[in-house]
């Protein structure tokens, strides 16, 4: 038995497998802490994975060498690319994933990880160290007063931190249902000079499908032609896809659900923490768009060998007689038998303004967070953040430089100055929005912007650095070929009349005519021989044919943001010195001095998107430094 490790992850939800896999891969000596080994990365609110800019974010994991695009593939009961019909840069694979599955094979990859060990307690306590004025995390104690000694701890908390779980006036502390809170380290976080908060967020009641009449919803299938989030060849997307359900709700529902605001402990003040707007309760759609006489709700499958069904749009912290009632109400859920009724949870958090880019706290030195300890929401923001706090952890250990990904480079980028730069009020969720590049930072060319990052790094290995060099070959030479050919106008004059485009007068390249709207790179082929030869000798495949067709279709735009990127770039590159102290600087405002002293930003790109920090004062900062 080993008690000596090189990291330690606290946590076995999204973020803390990401972290323990990632750092073990990477050669580290390390040592997973779960209070449960049945729920690794449990799925505690949607069985899904994806999204809006969510879906990015785990073909980026993937590019990078995590799992979690691998598992979800393997786990996938439907596939969908949402926003189809908007731009490329707003396409979004989200995954219906069968929940149970999804963790077994969390699992199993944690246990079939070399270097990778396994402990289920609890973690009460970190062991910190004073190394010449430093303070140095050095090891963990357990609630079973084992003590674990590391060079680098990682916190992956989830909800676990003083958790108290709401259902109308009743409490109860817990982590998520079942499971029990963890205390300890938020008091002892905060003697030693951290900031903690309260954030919330809820789940909604479980169903159990048989009791409800799936004739009266709209049913919404997968795609015809699903997709998947791994690049790696051998995986391939689901077969026998499951459907979900659209439902809507009434006045006569949303009237049942009003008799319970008296009880209902967001409205009494029961419930203290900062609940998250993009994912608010039923009773707060109530409160909040009074004037709606009916809200779209999901119904979606827990798995592919259950009964249970997850009510989409349905989270909820009333009274469970008030829930039922106004299930009852939705037709088609007249004889509804519920296995759960929706909860809101309550859970300590730590704002991430007290981190640097690498999720190093600035108050203790090889201590980590990851995930919602950081005011985040959302499997896949955490799994982010495990990733790279892992791949960070095991660098400093080897003295190796940081990894920190740009806004120009990633999601994961974005996600991660926004916190450390900009905080949180509220439980943090990606958006297409929050990025500026967003034509840059495109799902389908996310192994192109990070395989090679992770091959560096030592993630990705030659598997699937052999799948990335073959896309990547394929692509170049497709392109080349579309940028090459003579198209005549007598080979496509059925098509271009079918998708109501102008005639050619003359001969024109291929990639002169894919750029029109409405015409489909796809489409073509079956028109242009040539075309259909060359991918069919080539054995081209979809994927490949589609991320052409987009830097084809979007080149200006995607020269232009480059070029807009690049300029901005060079902010990044004027360094500020550690520790500066930006009160010297009396030729700026007092709030953005304030703030700078706060945040400590390390160049002036970072200080730029500090809020409070204006045009003027960046200006003031370039003179100060030389530029």
């Amino acid at each position: 038995m080993r008690f000596d490790y090189d990291i330690i992850v606290v946590g076995g939800g999204h973020a803390g497998c990401e972290a323990a896999t990632a750092a073990a891969r990477l050669g580290a000596q390390t040592l997973l802490v779960s209070m449960d080994m049945t729920k690794y990365a449990s799925m505690s609110c949607n069985p899904a994975v994806g999204g809006v800019a969510k879906g990015q974010i785990v073909r980026e994991i993937d590019a990078l060498g995590g799992q979690m695009g691998i598992i979800t593939d393997l786990s996938t009961i439907q596939f969908r690319m949402l926003n189809r019909s908007k731009g490329a840069a707003m396409w979004s694979p989200r995954a219906q994933c069968d929940k149970a599955h999804f963790s077994a094979l969390w699992r199993q990859t944690l246990e079939n990880t070399a270097n990778l060990k396994l402990w289920q307690d609890s973690v009460c306590q970190l062991i910190i160290d004073n190394q010449e004025g430093r303070r140095v995390v050095s090891g963990v104690v357990t609630r079973m007063g084992v003590t674990f000694r590391a060079k680098a701890v990682i916190l992956t908390a989830g909800t676990f931190l003083g958790g108290l779980m709401h259902i109308g006036r009743n409490s109860a502390e817990g982590g998520r249902a079942g499971d029990s809170a963890s205390h300890g380290l938020t008091e002892q976080l905060v003697e030693l000079g951290f900031e903690a908060g309260r954030m919330k967020t809820g789940t909604p009641v479980r169903i159990d499908c048989r009791s409800l009449d799936l004739t009266k919803f709209e049913r919404q299938d997968g795609d015809e032609e699903p997709q998947k989030f791994s690049f790696l060849k051998k995986i391939q997307p689901v077969e026998n896809q499951r459907p979900c359900y659209l439902v809507y709700t009434s006045k006569e529902v949303h009237d049942t659900l009003r008799t319970g605001f008296n009880d209902s402990p967001l409205f009494q003040g029961l419930i203290k923490g900062i609940g998250p707007r993009y994912c608010p309760s039923i009773e707060d759609k109530l409160r909040t768009f009074a004037d709606k006489e009916f809200h779209q709700l999901f119904l979606e499958p827990e798995g592919a060998d259950t009964n249970e069904y997850y009510l989409n749009g349905f989270s909820s912290s009333l009274p469970w007689q008030v829930q039922c009632a106004a299930l009852e109400q939705i037709e088609g859920f007249e004889n509804v038998d519920i296995y759960r009724p929706g909860y809101a949870i309550e859970y300590d958090y730590f704002p991430p303004t007290q981190l640097t880019h690498t999720l190093e706290t600035k108050l203790v030195e090889s201590l980590y967070f990851a995930g919602q300890i950081n005011g985040t929401t959302g499997y896949e923001e955490a799994a982010a953040q495990g990733l790279m706090a892992g791949i960070n952890a095991v660098r400093k250990l080897r003295g190796e430089g940081s990894v920190v990904l740009s806004r120009n480079e990633a999601y994961i980028g974005v996600l991660i100055d926004d916190l450390v730069t900009k905080g949180v009020d509220e439980p943090y969720r990606m958006f297409t929005s929050r990025a500026e590049y967003r034509i840059l930072l495109r799902q389908d060319n996310a192994d192109v912007r990070l395989t090679p990052l992770g091959r560096e790094i030592g993630l990705v290995d030659n598997e699937r650095w052999e799948n990335f060099e073959q896309k990547k070959s394929l692509a170049e030479s497709l392109k080349n070929f579309v940028y090459a050919y003579g198209v005549a106008p007598s080979e496509i004059s059925d098509y271009l009349n079918s998708v109501n485009s102008a005639q050619l007068s003359q001969k024109k390249k291929l990639s002169e005519v894919v750029i029109r709207n409405n015409v489909s790179l796809f489409e073509l082929i079956d028109h242009i021989s040539a075309l259909k030869k060359f991918i069919a000798a080539n054995n081209i495949d979809r994927e490949v044919i589609e991320q052409v067709e987009i830097e084809v279709k979007y080149s200006g735009y995607i020269e232009r943001e480059k070029a807009t990127a690049e300029k901005l770039q060079r902010l990044e590159e004027i360094k500020i010195p550690a520790g500066f102290d930006f009160q010297r600087i009396t030729s700026i405002t007092i709030e953005a001095r304030q703030k700078l002293c706060r945040i400590q930003p390390t160049t002036i790109g970072q200080a730029s998107r500090i809020p409070g920090v204006s045009p003027a004062d960046i200006n003031v900062l370039l003179i100060y430094f030389g530029r």
